[in-house]
């Protein structure tokens, strides 16, 4: 599973490059942040405000590439330059693959 939700080899110059520590604590604060930006995304869509709603999506996008979570990041670049959808489908299915990164974030930092 691992392999199919982060790019290994984005994933391991990352840890080249800052360190296998500094990396757990990097996907720790993702884990703690990323549901946020989730939230802004449903609360921005429930408000209509795009500018909210481009803005989570971008944050989410830049934050995901630096681990190498492709699908993840682009799903939320879609979502970024697709603007806001009627429905939350889309934003549905971006939570579902935020919860396999972290779970693939997470045991990767840690092996």
């Amino acid at each position: 599973m691992i392999p199919t939700v982060i790019d290994p080899h984005t994933f391991d110059e990352l840890q080249a490059n800052a360190g296998a520590d500094f990396v757990i604590e990097l996907v720790d604060t993702f884990a703690e942040e990323a549901p946020t930006l989730l939230a802004e995304l449903h609360a921005a869509q429930a408000v209509g405000s795009a500018d909210r709603f481009r803005r989570a999506a971008h944050s989410l996008k830049s934050n995901s590439s630096t681990f190498g979570a492709t699908r993840l990041a682009t799903m939320a670049r879609e979502l970024e330059i697709g603007g806001m959808p009627v429905e939350a489908a889309p934003i549905e299915a971006l939570g579902r693959e935020l919860d396999a990164t972290i779970a693939a974030l997470k045991a990767l930092a840690r092996q």
